[in-house]
């Protein structure tokens, strides 16, 4: 995940392929749970039954949200983060699991690489995780699709028909890869047999209404109910058409009904790790699912799970979407900083982050600052974590930790990347000591009975330091139309850039005096919330000039290289 941490360190895929993997029957041991209880899938991962799930039993376990500062090319280690911290909190006693989302093979294949972790600090089997795994993106690509082609039926039939307008519609289809070429196209040429020309087009699985549906689901009933409620489109009468009309959520259920399960894993170093869902944040609530959170609390006394990108956009949904729908109480928030970061955050070219600058250092502070004041909205002091590079100086390292100092927050260095659980203990420490004096003083942002409009306001001004949102008349439309619907006491997953604070994804730092600018609402009623959107959103991206794909190849006896 870091490659100029050290010049070198081994890759990623080497470390994980030299790693001495235990069968997860032995992982599952160390959770309780039997070995014939498991749904294995080959010798090193596993589905867990839903039935492990004890809500009595996670109420008495510790969560520990990782979040981060705003995201930067430099990368700030989120996830090896996370990884890094359970196995520390492991190391000083604690029986801990970590949580994580899976990944998508369009990054994979793209630009970002995957998302198992980094250096000692990493989820294996690395290759099988990023990429197949145990089939879930299949399953939700294959549910999104058959609603699709449900959709496209009906409007083809002259007996059964709805009614829908064509035009109505926005159900695209999806498919896990990047592929700039299917963003819009138009299908049902080819004559009257062939079905009904209209637009269309493909977003990436992540951004599927179906994933997050997944991710926010109680059991396979509430799954089953919450997909019928997907929205289609409206009758040429102008009624509302959902999913259920088509008769399509028994099916689509019957697509998910082992993606349901969460998948069993391990870190490195042999820490339980729970891998399940995997929803982007700058457009769904970019953490893993309410049931694999729920099985890894009722599972070990000390879950850490992360949620996408930055604090005002994973952490803001984890508390105001995820935590509300599923009752989930968090215990410590811990936020994760570079110094190459924050001094790319205070004005530094990417191409001189190795260099000393104690000047974009201290500027970049206000980035981090915004970001511990966007935890204390929600009624947290977090504890900031330094992920160490090698180019990070004593005297870079002081700076941050007496600026944390000055703020009341407390502070670790986290060198988990190069040293593995170790390199967290320090964190784990510190992260108990947060636990301990957590006063459970959570609180939303908003209630629900709240207008669209005071919800999305409120996450504007309070998390993004907005002065202003502003609507387009079709925002202002769809909200209104969404009104009628009789579902305005949907939650407001915001969809904005992860890059800036602000809407601008040139805005680096702490931007001020700027205004959100909503273009359009999607309702994502399957799921339970509205996407206001705000600037342009990718949800398909497109391949970069050299993707990754390039450099992952396989040997005759089946050995992975490139995979990064």
């Amino acid at each position: 995940m870091h490659k100029n941490q050290t010049v070198r360190m081994k890759h990623d895929i080497e470390i994980a392929q030299e790693a001495k993997i235990k069968p997860i029957g032995e992982i599952a041991e160390i959770l309780g749970i039997p070995q014939d209880e498991l749904e294995f899938y080959g010798k090193y991962k596993a589905k867990i039954p839903l039935r492990y799930i004890h809500e009595e039993k996670l109420k008495k376990s510790k969560l520990v949200l990782v979040t981060a500062i705003t995201p930067t090319p430099a990368g700030e280690g989120k996830t090896t983060t996370s990884i890094g911290l359970a196995q520390g909190l492991n190391l000083v006693g604690k029986k801990a699991t970590v949580v994580l989302r899976e990944p998508s093979l369009g990054p994979v294949f793209g630009i970002k690489g995957g998302a198992a972790g980094g250096g000692y600090s990493q989820v294996i089997p690395m290759e099988d995780i990023n990429l197949h795994f145990t089939g879930d993106m299949s399953a939700v690509e294959k549910a999104h699709n058959l609603l699709a082609a449900l959709i496209d039926n009906n409007l083809q039939l002259k007996e059964g028909n709805l009614g829908i307008d064509p035009r109505t519609v926005a159900w695209k289809r999806v498919m896990d890869m990047n592929e700039r070429s299917l963003r819009d196209i138009v299908i049902g040429l080819g004559g009257t047999t062939e079905g009904v020309p209209r637009q269309s087009g493909f977003n990436i699985t992540a951004a599927s209404e179906v994933m997050a549906t997944l991710c926010v689901a109680e059991n396979l009933d509430d799954l089953k109910k919450r997909l019928g409620n997907i929205f289609v489109g409206y009758t040429y009468s102008d009624k509302p058409v959902f999913a259920r009309d088509l008769k399509a959520q028994g099916a689509m259920a019957v697509l998910l009904k082992e993606a349901i399960k969460p998948n069993l894993v391990q870190t490195l170093e042999g820490t339980p790790a729970i891998i399940h869902g995997g929803p982007f944040a700058n457009i769904a609530q970019g953490t893993n699912t309410i049931i694999a959170t729920k099985m890894g609390l009722s599972l070990s006394d000390i879950v850490v799970t992360e949620a996408g990108f930055a604090s005002e956009l994973g952490a803001e949904k984890f508390f105001n979407i995820k935590s509300q729908f599923g009752n989930l109480r968090t215990d410590a928030v811990v936020l994760v900083a570079t110094i190459k970061a924050l001094k790319y955050h205070g004005g530094a070219k990417l191409s001189n982050l190795q260099n000393k600058d104690n000047e974009a250092l201290i500027k970049g502070f206000e980035n981090l600052d915004k970001h511990i004041e966007n935890m204390r909205w929600f009624g947290f002091r977090p504890v900031v974590a330094i992920n160490k590079f090698t180019s990070d100086t004593p005297e870079e390292i002081e700076l941050l930790i007496k600026h944390c100092n000055r703020h009341n927050v407390m502070v670790a260095l986290n060198s988990s990347w190069a040293d593995g659980g170790k390199g967290a203990v320090e964190l784990a420490r510190i992260v108990l000591r947060a636990i301990d004096d957590s006063e459970s003083n959570f609180k939303p942002l908003y209630d629900l009975s709240w207008s669209f409009e005071r919800k999305i306001e409120t996450i504007c001004k309070l998390l993004y330091g907005a002065d202003h949102v502003e609507y387009a008349l079709k925002a202002k439309s769809q909200l209104d139309r969404i009104e009628k619907l009789g579902l305005g006491n949907l939650a407001v997953c915001m969809a904005k850039t992860q890059k800036s604070l602000s809407d601008d994804p040139s805005k680096r730092g702490r931007p001020t005096g700027f205004t959100i600018k909503i273009r359009e609402v999607e309702l994502s009623s399957g799921a339970g919330f509205i996407v206001p959107i705000a600037g342009s959103i990718m949800r398909m991206p497109g391949l970069p000039a050299v993707p990754s794909a390039e450099n992952i190849d396989i040997d005759s006896e089946g050995n992975i290289t490139g995979l990064f």
